[in-house]
């Protein structure tokens, strides 16, 4: 079979990549880590008129989902421009609350979300959320449970300064005992996968950029084979990667989510390796925007399940919900 994205996914990826770029997204993410929220809830109102969130929320819900293949190529734009908040959690909470036995929690916060009035974080399976202090909708997943959590704790150093995590307040409205978790986790992963090949496109591309420009023995150091190795390899990595992730999102099964999972985190770190060693002493200094994609690459690859633990869910060859 031959995949192709139609005309109208190609120009929603367009104009979501337009409207990111001019977004001056690296200070966004530097105040955003700093806990300066005015600028990323500007830039998720934006994101959400655009029908991100909206494609992860069932029609009855005031949502335009779930549409996954378009939930794809929205995050990788969004890793792309390394847009910070929590991206995929809005997202993994949307397709929860949608796969509950009782439509009420649906119903009442859904609507919001889809519209990008609310922005959602859960705790799960980790005791920590991301951006517990930017969430207004705050979800925790405990043995006893689904619950609406009614505050967080203080924010808690991360590897990525912009992946802001915080523990959850115990206790709080319980909104389901028993709820379905495989479409969520199916979700979580498929937007963590696009969300990297994002980052790792972007780390190609400036990581291409800079050799270009930087001379040593009188000649551009990307004319030297060695350079041009380690570009053609983490390209390789990266293409292998796109067609893994649209056969993910367009079968929902477990077992491809997870090889996209694995499959483009890894080569996303691969290019975060090529790209600072490349880049050479700058690419180590936060003050240089390179550091924004290093970061979110490392964090990502370990998001919503480790590469040894995708990877022995694709043997386990479950491709049922």
């Amino acid at each position: 079979m031959r995949f192709l994205l139609d005309p109208e996914q190609r120009a929603f990826a367009r104009s979501l990549d337009s409207m990111l770029a001019a977004a001056d997204t690296p200070s966004v993410v530097r105040d955003w880590s700093r806990g300066e929220q005015a600028g990323g809830r500007a830039l998720w109102a934006r994101i959400a008129e655009a029908g991100v969130f909206a494609l992860a929320v069932p029609e009855a819900y005031d949502g335009l989902g779930p549409r996954p293949v378009e939930l794809a190529l929205a995050f990788l734009e969004l890793g792309r421009q390394a847009v910070p908040g929590p991206l995929v959690e809005t997202v993994t909470a949307a397709a929860l609350l949608a796969g509950l036995p009782d439509p009420g929690p649906a119903k009442r916060l859904l609507p919001a979300l889809a519209a990008g009035e609310a922005m959602a974080t859960l705790a799960w399976p980790t005791p920590y959320a991301l951006d517990g202090d930017a969430a207004t909708t705050r979800l925790a997943l405990t043995p006893d449970g689904l619950f609406l959590s009614p505050g967080h704790g203080p924010v808690r150093p991360s590897l990525d300064p912009a992946r802001r995590l915080t523990p959850l307040e115990p206790g709080g409205e319980l909104l389901s005992p028993d709820p379905p978790t495989a479409q969520a986790l199916a979700h979580a992963r498929l937007a963590t996968a696009a969300q990297a090949l994002g980052v790792g496109l972007a780390l190609l591309d400036r990581t291409v950029g800079y050799v270009k420009q930087r001379t040593q023995f009188g000649a551009p150091i990307g004319s030297f084979q060695a350079v041009k190795h380690r570009l053609a390899d983490a390209k390789i990595g990266l293409e292998f990667a796109r067609p893994l992730l649209f056969g993910a999102a367009l079968t929902m099964a477990p077992a491809d989510i997870a090889a996209a999972k694995v499959t483009a985190c890894e080569a996303a770190y691969a290019a975060a390796r090529t790209a600072l060693q490349l880049h050479g002493a700058i690419g180590y200094t936060a003050e240089y925007d390179l550091s924004l994609w290093l970061t979110k690459a490392r964090a990502l690859r370990t998001a919503w399940g480790s590469p040894d633990l995708c990877r022995a869910d694709v043997l386990s060859g479950d491709r049922r919900w």
